[in-house]
């Protein structure tokens, strides 16, 4: 059975996207943008993504240990460290794997960073 996850952007509907999908244990958490830390640096921005991909993973019914993958995006090479090191205190003994890829360009200027992730959902109370 499919749930789709609603988060607070007006855009949802226009565009015709859900910030996650759950189907059966699988959690697909859309690209997720550093709103309202929009003029933050890039740690405090990446903080900002992986707390919106939390509550939406926990409005599946999964929390951050069941995360399996995570895509981040940079519009600078130079913040990989500071994006790396703030998903490190969200992952650390989790780890999950990770990709980290520069672009040209996020939606709004401001933005330095976005994420997405995937989880599945265990029953293993060993997380």
């Amino acid at each position: 059975m499919r749930q789709n996850i609603s988060g607070s952007s007006p855009y949802e509907p226009i565009i015709g996207f859900s910030r996650a999908v759950r189907i059966g244990n699988a959690v697909h958490v859309s690209g997720t943008a550093p709103v309202g830390a929009d003029d933050a640096n890039p740690a405090a921005q990446t903080r900002q993504c992986l707390s919106l991909i939390q509550s939406a993973l926990e409005k599946a019914g999964a929390k951050l240990g069941d995360v399996v993958r995570t895509r981040m995006y940079l519009t600078h090479a130079e913040d990989w460290e500071a994006v790396g090191r703030a998903h490190g205190e969200f992952f650390g003994n989790i780890r999950p794997a990770a990709t980290m890829v520069v672009v040209a360009k996020l939606l709004n200027p401001s933005w330095r960073v976005e994420i997405e992730a995937d989880a599945v959902i265990s029953n293993s109370e060993n997380q």
